[in-house]
């Protein structure tokens, strides 16, 4: 083995001990049974694929302790699912370098992709409460980017302070995210749902959530056309943020969501704000 593939094969060792101290510790603060034997078997998997490697490096790696860190910050605050699916996902390493390695290393490409379909298929098992509720999070969340976007765009043409527009703001989400909450364990309830109470209560915090997001920029700003403006771009953080998430979490589609949602979202905001316009014409305020 040459100085440079050497070189890659401890980078792909210690890239392999440092996900198994990932797994195991995520694997001893899960409070999931199930869920704590599935992070047990890739830590397993992952040991194996470093003693792979150190059979060709014969050196002891030590794992990369702030890799780790960050990993285990990322599912503590954004899920189990999600940390675990991007963590897989930056694992280039792998594919960048193991067609060049496999020429020097016999059987390591049968070997890596044998081992990528294990851990894929463990990693599907995993069954994370918040993931199971991203379609009641999903209609809080475009409900009120929706409704609320249009909303705020017509009172800032028609209403002229900021402080006015932030009240009639708030009444109307905060009205329309226990409305939409009662929507939603009604319908959940009908469907024979036994845990409608929590799917409406993800559809109702996620709704109130995006609501004050988006009225922020009208209790810190005096111009309300500024305010109007950072609101739009909350907006598209929002829809950015959230389809990121789970396009990785749920291995979906990120670009054709994002898209769809923000094409919704701004272009019911411009409905609205020339429904203002022409409403105001029509009544003759002068606001």
């Amino acid at each position: 083995m040459d100085e440079r593939t050497l070189k890659l094969a401890r980078r792909a060792q210690v890239n392999e001990v440092t996900e198994k101290l990932v797994y195991e510790r995520l694997a001893a603060r899960c409070k999931d049974a199930k869920n704590a034997e599935v992070l047990r078997s890739i830590a397993q998997a992952e040991g194996a694929h470093a003693d792979f490697w150190k059979g060709h490096t014969g050196i002891e790696a030590r794992p990369n302790r702030l890799a780790a860190a960050v990993s285990l910050l990322r599912a503590r605050f954004l899920g189990l699912t999600f940390a675990l699916k991007l963590m897989e996902r930056r694992e280039d390493l792998a594919t960048r370098f193991y067609g060049e390695l496999a020429q020097e290393i016999p059987g390591l490409a049968k070997i890596a992709a044998d081992e990528d379909e294990h851990e894929r298929q463990l990693l599907a098992m995993l069954d994370e409460e918040r993931l199971r509720y991203v379609g009641s999070i999903v209609l809080g969340l475009n409900d009120a980017l929706v409704e609320l976007t249009g909303a705020l765009a017509g009172f800032t043409l028609a209403l002229g302070d900021t402080k006015i527009i932030t009240l009639a703001g708030l009444v109307t989400g905060i009205s329309a995210a226990f409305s939409m909450a009662a929507s939603d364990y009604l319908s959940s309830k009908a469907d024979g749902d036994e845990l409608a109470g929590k799917s409406a209560v993800y559809t109702g915090v996620a709704y109130l959530v995006t609501v004050v997001l988006m009225i922020l920029p009208f209790l810190l700003s005096g111009s309300k056309f500024l305010a109007l403006g950072l609101t739009l771009a909350i907006v598209v953080s929002i829809i950015a943020g959230f389809n990121y998430y789970i396009s990785v979490a749920k291995e979906l589609d990120f670009r054709r969501r994002f898209l769809e949602m923000t094409f919704i979202s701004l272009g019911v905001a411009a409905f609205s704000f020339l429904v203002g316009y022409v409403l105001k014409g029509v009544l003759g305020v002068d606001a």
